[in-house]
């Protein structure tokens, strides 16, 4: 599923994921609740949720999103993931969080994440 979703060409991406409103997309065994979109000169990812899947779920987004980032030529994607608060937390996402070098912020209009810009 991932080698296909990383054929897929621009339009697609645009059609069906760029959309900046929250989606449900299926990564292997996990479904992700995320929003996506392109502002300025950066790829934005914002994960709300990720049930299911195992440790395969981040890097499989990270491979998309770098494909994304490649077709749209930005310098930049900026990762989000709101797993700041949770009720019932992940304690290993949010240790490989921390070692990936997301750091927690608190951003505009979004509240405290965890967030990682990645330069291109």
């Amino acid at each position: 599923m991932l080698d296909e979703i990383l054929k897929w060409p621009e339009e697609i991406y645009d059609a069906l994921v760029l959309i900046d409103r929250p989606i449900v997309v299926k990564v292997g065994t996990a479904e992700v609740l995320g929003q996506f979109v392109i502002e300025s000169n950066s790829l934005v990812i914002e994960l709300a949720q990720i049930d299911g899947g195992g440790e395969g779920v981040l890097p499989a987004i990270n491979r998309i999103a770098r494909r994304i980032a490649g077709l749209k030529k930005v310098d930049y994607i900026d990762c989000i993931v709101h797993a700041v608060n949770c009720v019932d937390p992940n304690l290993k996402l949010r240790s490989h969080l921390l070692k990936t070098g997301f750091q927690i912020r608190d951003l505009p209009h979004k509240g405290e994440a965890y967030f990682k810009r990645i330069t291109l």
